[in-house]
């Protein structure tokens, strides 16, 4: 399964879980995975980029994830 790890301030929405396997093939699926057990998230993970085994995507709905694979959703950062 693939694990996903949430930044801290979604975890209001998760029962306080940072980290969460997902049984996922592709991007798409893991997303709603997450938001179908957590509906609280599909907002706040709308505009973020994700991060899959260290490879950073801002759409990667069809991305396949291997068994093993490392998923971080990133927030967007603004600044100047």
């Amino acid at each position: 399964m693939a694990r996903v790890h949430l930044p801290g301030g979604l975890s209001a929405h998760t029962g306080g879980l940072e980290c969460v396997d997902v049984d996922a093939t592709r991007v798409g699926e893991l997303i709603l995975d997450l938001t179908l057990r957590f509906p609280g998230l599909a907002e706040p993970i709308r505009g973020m980029a994700i991060a899959i085994d260290g490879e950073i995507y801002n759409d990667a709905p069809y991305h396949a994830l291997r068994d093993d694979s490392e998923i971080y959703f990133v927030p967007p950062v603004a600044g100047g």
